[in-house]
């Protein structure tokens, strides 16, 4: 019985459908995410393949700034801890190790964002510009 090596690829494309424009997508910042503010099946995949344990942190999330901690949380426009200032959107995918509590990842802080195709409800009216928050224009 002939033994051949054997070799198997799995390729993963940026789900990035949120993007309208490529406008900002080569200035984002780096950010760290408290992952313990976002739900899963919600910001983040949980995999279901044994042989990769990582969860999958979707692009398109909206985020906000913690005040107390200086990490991320989801954007949230009724909050007061900080988060209700949009920050920007997670620009792209991360692997995410589940029992990891920080993340860090790309933020989108300038741009074009297609509200409709985010991966959660976007608000747009709920965005209030300050010169502390994101400078992103809706389509």
């Amino acid at each position: 019985m002939p033994l051949a090596p054997t070799q198997t690829l799995n390729q993963v494309s940026a789900g990035r459908a949120w993007l309208a424009s490529l406008h900002g997508t080569d200035q984002t910042e780096t950010i760290t995410l408290d992952i313990t503010k976002f739900t899963a099946g919600t910001h983040y995949v949980l995999s279901t393949d044994t042989a990769q344990p990582y969860a999958k942190f979707l692009s398109g999330v909206p985020v906000g700034k913690i005040t107390a901690s200086g990490l991320y949380g989801p954007w949230t426009p009724a909050a007061t801890d900080g988060t209700q200032l949009l920050a920007g959107f997670v620009f792209a995918e991360a692997a995410l190790n589940p029992t990891d509590t920080k993340l860090p990842c790309a933020l989108l802080w300038h741009g074009v964002v297609k509200a409709s195709a985010c991966p959660v409800a976007v608000d747009p009216t709920k965005h209030i510009p300050t010169s502390q928050s994101a400078q992103i224009r809706f389509v």
